[in-house]
């Protein structure tokens, strides 16, 4: 039998899909047991078929999929994973995406458009998901979405831990790429002792992707800066913040970022720009012919393993942020 008891005779099974097998067998090391056997496989017209090895009657249930391109493929087969445990009885189903799919459409920027990110909470608990856990969210609201308790987790220590040592807070500026991050980069600037800097921005509605930056506020001249984001996707909008920065006197820019969802042509636009350093966890599974020599991966499979262990023994998920709660 994989999964481990408690003295209480409860029950942890953790559960992977097939889009981030890397980041599953992490996690289960960190956690002490092994991957529940699964049998997973595609119908010759793309239905996607599961079967548990193992009874699972009773368990607490944690299912992990990164939802990585082909990004329907993973949803639904997360989706009919959660429906599986949901049908054999599960106990209770926690639900794990280190990168929450369709989270940019969180509200509606204009009339006729839908919210995604509210519709991805929908389909979780229909299934019978009864939490959800998640790495950085493109926006805190998307925790109101689901009707149960969501475990919204940060990268920042991972990433700050490895960048401490390269920075000296005195010469060094935390800068957001927009508004919408300027909460973020304070919390970076509070724990390193650095000045906050942001860009402005204007988004093209008409056209994805397309990001126009208009000007920089905050000290960046003569600095070295660290732009922070929740995920580079094509790449468009960090390296135009990065070319905004030396526009302004910036001496070295290295780009932090939680999601590396390297849309093409993102490698070659990171590769060609000025940026000297570009480190991102592996929430997502990097390919090698993605990787480039500025490229720095940090593992979040500690982090998702301590998370889930506080779920399982109903201890504080904010005390991994917050100290002890």
């Amino acid at each position: 039998m994989s999964g481990k008891k408690t003295m209480g005779e409860r029950n942890l099974m953790f559960f992977s899909g097939r889009a981030h097998s890397e980041l599953a067998d992490e996690v289960a090391a960190n956690l002490g047991v092994e991957i529940t056997p699964t049998a997973l496989r595609d119908f010759a017209n793309g239905e996607i078929y599961v079967r548990y090895l193992e009874s699972v009657r009773g368990c607490d249930a944690f299912v992990m999929q990164s939802h990585t391109a082909p990004i329907n493929q993973w949803i639904m087969e997360q989706l009919i994973m959660v429906d599986a445990l949901k049908r054999a009885s599960a106990k209770r189903i926690t639900v794990i995406m280190p990168f929450y799919g369709y989270a940019r459409q969180d509200k509606k920027g204009r009339g006729r458009e839908p919210i995604t990110a509210r519709l991805m909470a929908d389909m979780f608990k229909q299934a019978g998901a009864d939490r959800l856990m998640s790495i950085d969210l493109h926006t805190s609201q998307i925790q109101g979405f689901f009707d149960g308790p969501v475990d919204h987790l940060f990268a920042m220590p991972v990433l700050i831990n490895y960048l401490r040592g390269k920075l000296d807070p005195a010469t060094t500026t935390i800068v957001s790429p927009d508004t919408g991050r300027v909460r973020l980069a304070e919390r970076w600037s509070d724990s390193l002792g650095t000045p906050v800097a942001f860009i402005h921005k204007r988004r093209d509605l008409d056209v994805a992707n397309q990001v126009k930056v208009h000007e920089v506020v905050g000290k960046v001249q003569g600095r070295t800066c660290v732009l922070i984001d929740d995920m580079i996707d094509t790449g468009g909008s960090i390296c135009k913040a990065a070319d905004a920065l030396y526009e302004h006197g910036a001496t070295d820019v290295i780009v932090a970022a939680t999601h590396a969802v390297f849309s093409d042509p993102a490698v070659d636009r990171l590769k060609n720009s000025r940026i000297s350093e570009v480190v991102v966890t592996n929430t997502l599974p990097i390919p090698v012919e993605k990787r480039f020599d500025s490229l720095t991966v940090m593992s979040i499979a500690p982090l998702l393993a301590r998370a889930i262990t506080e779920v399982f023994t109903d201890g504080s998920v904010t005390s991994l942020f917050e100290g002890d709660s």
